[in-house]
C-alpha cells in the first residue's frame, strides 16, 4: 500500500467521523442523531478495516522475507549431505542372533 493511498484511506475515515459529528450539531432531532451515528460508525469501521489490512500486508512481507532467506540458505547447503560418509554395518545379520560384547 503506497503512502498516498494510506493517507487517502485514513483521511476519508477521519472525514466521515468529522462529518458525522458536524451533522449532529447541524441537524436537529432524530435526523441529526441517525446521520451522525451512521457516518461516525462508517468512519470507525473503515479505519479499523484499514488497520487490519495494514497488519496483513506486514505479515505477508515478513513471510516473503523469511521464504527468501530460507531459499538462500537452502541454495548454499550441500544438496547431498550423506555423500562421502561411510555407512556402518550392524553387528548382526538377518536370521542370526546379535553378538554381545
Amino acid at each position: 500500500m503506497s503512502r498516498r493511498s494510506r493517507i487517502v484511506g485514513f483521511g476519508s475515515a477521519g472525514v466521515l467521523v468529522v462529518a458525522g459529528i458536524a451533522c449532529a450539531f447541524v441537524f436537529s432531532g432524530s435526523l441529526g442523531q441517525n446521520l451522525a451515528f451512521v457516518l461516525v460508525a462508517l468512519g470507525l469501521v473503515l479505519a479499523t478495516s484499514l488497520v487490519f489490512y495494514e497488519v496483513g500486508l506486514t505479515e505477508d512481507r515478513d513471510r516473503e522475507r523469511e521464504s527468501a532467506a530460507r531459499e538462500r540458505a537452502r541454495a548454499t547447503q550441500d544438496p547431498h549431505p550423506t555423500e562421502g560418509r561411510k555407512r556402518t554395518r550392524l553387528d548382526r545379520m538377518r536370521g542370526r542372533p546379535r553378538r554381545l560384547r
